[in-house]
């Protein structure tokens, strides 16, 4: 059994993401002999979101407005390719602990500021990618083991809002669950459908068909409760029924609406179509989703409160949490010291999982774990602005996290993710396991 692949070369290059900024792309080969003779090659593109907490890793930008208006990522490229590869080359792809750790202490900061997540990023990712094709195995199995099988619910956006759209929905992300599908195949298909049908009610109420960074349609609406409305009408047209085989998922991304100063969230676009300033402090907030879960099949609720707001989280958690899944995404940017304090507080109950929030696929991969053994679920997710990688897809089968957030079905670097959740299911067959993740809460909620 092989078990020493050493890293050979490492190669990093400027690439582009869905909204057309630049982002990293790493090249690693790993292997015995002459390179590129013996070696097995795998690349890693790195993502980047746009509504980003304040406490994630940081993301390396040249900052030069001649270029790419400030965003381009030549001096993380060049990290990768001089002081990332002296790093890590000649260590043993297999043992990622070892290189993750290594690619850490050579930025040396618990944010990754000096070389940049991004490059780090890259690097680990592609090692990992790297080590699976040495030992000529999937990477979800070289991930999560010979026995990872559990297939995710995915959470698909179709209408967004917020910092991921030009309108006037405040929250930013609305998506619909396929729970009660018999496999992943299934689920795929039963979304698509009411994608499609979300289009043409858009059409016939003469609402804009034009779609916001993560591929959901994003009208102008009165507010959030006129969007659930569309979404239940489409789930119906399609065929299915809202609540049994289909539930409702929200990002509220609450830390984009808060107004430090008032210590109130202010929603612009519910303002501009009613023609008065809405405001909400925290306790309205949660009155608020708790008026939405009523009227909704809501199972599931990101970013609910900013991400400083501990105290509210506990009373948002005291509430609703024996009811839904209550995510942390900006109130614990996959970091496990910030989940460790929300499991000790008992906020929220779940986690996001996006591995550029914290710039090694270890560290990401001991927050999944460190959330799971204390009964926190784990969505795996990606971000808006994406790229053609994959990778997220085999780490949410590998980490058994029963739930993927990777956008909508109408663009190339969302359905990649989705594509291979297909390839993948086929390769599992009937050994494969997709299960409503949500069977743990109230009989009122699914």
């Amino acid at each position: 059994m092989l078990r020493y692949l050493p890293v050979r070369r490492i190669h990093a290059r400027q690439v582009l993401d869905s909204r057309g900024n630049p982002t990293v792309e790493v090249e690693v080969t790993a292997g015995e002999g002459i390179v590129g003779i013996h070696g097995y090659t795998a690349r890693a593109i790195v993502p980047s979101g746009a509504s980003t907490g304040r406490f994630e890793a940081v993301e390396l930008r040249d900052g030069e407005k001649g270029k790419y208006l400030g965003l381009s990522v030549e001096k993380a490229v060049n990290n990768v390719n001089t002081k990332l590869a002296e790093a890590i080359v000649g260590e043993n792809a297999l043992d990622q602990m070892n290189i993750d750790r290594l690619l850490a202490e050579a930025d040396g900061t618990d944010n990754k500021s000096s070389i940049g997540a991004n490059a780090v990023l890259g690097v680990s990712l592609a090692v990992a990618r790297a080590a699976a094709e040495g030992l000529r195995i999937p990477l979800y199995q070289y991930l999560g083991g010979c026995h990872t099988r559990k297939l995710p619910v995915p959470m698909m956006n179709i209408l967004n809002g917020g910092r991921h759209a030009d309108n006037t929905v405040d929250l930013q992300e609305f998506m619909i669950m396929p729970v009660g599908a018999e496999d992943f195949s299934e689920g795929i298909r039963m979304c698509v459908e009411i994608y499609q049908f979300l289009k043409i009610i858009l059409k016939e109420k003469n609402l804009s068909t034009a779609v916001g960074d993560e591929g959901g349609f994003a009208p102008d609406l009165e507010d959030s409760r006129d969007a659930l409305a569309l979404i239940i009408q489409a789930v119906e047209r399609a065929g299915y029924e809202p609540g049994k085989q289909i539930a409702i998922a929200i990002d509220a991304a609450a830390s984009e609406l808060y107004e430090e100063e008032k210590g109130v969230y202010y929603f612009p676009g519910e303002s501009k179509m009613k023609g008065k300033d809405v405001f909400r402090d925290s306790s309205e907030m949660i009155e608020y989703y708790e008026g939405l879960l009523e009227e909704f099949p809501v199972v599931s609720l990101e970013d609910g409160l900013e991400e400083d707001d501990w105290e509210g989280w506990k009373k948002l958690t005291e509430r609703l949490g024996d009811k839904i899944q209550l995510v942390g995404d900006d109130l614990f940017v996959t970091n496990k010291k910030r989940l460790t304090c929300g499991i000790r507080l008992q906020a929220a109950n779940a986690v996001l999982v996006k591995v550029n929030q914290i710039g090694t696929l270890t560290e990401a991969m001991d927050t999944v774990r460190l959330a799971q053994e204390n009964g926190y679920r784990a969505v795996i997710s990606h971000r808006s602005g994406e790229t053609e990688d994959s990778f997220i897809a085999d780490l949410a089968v590998a980490t058994g996290a029963g739930q993927i957030k990777t956008g909508a079905p109408c663009r190339s670097d969302r359905n990649a993710k989705y594509n291979q959740l297909l390839r993948i299911a086929e390769q599992l067959g009937e050994n494969g396991e997709y299960q409503n993740p949500f069977k743990g809460f109230s009989e009122e909620t699914v």
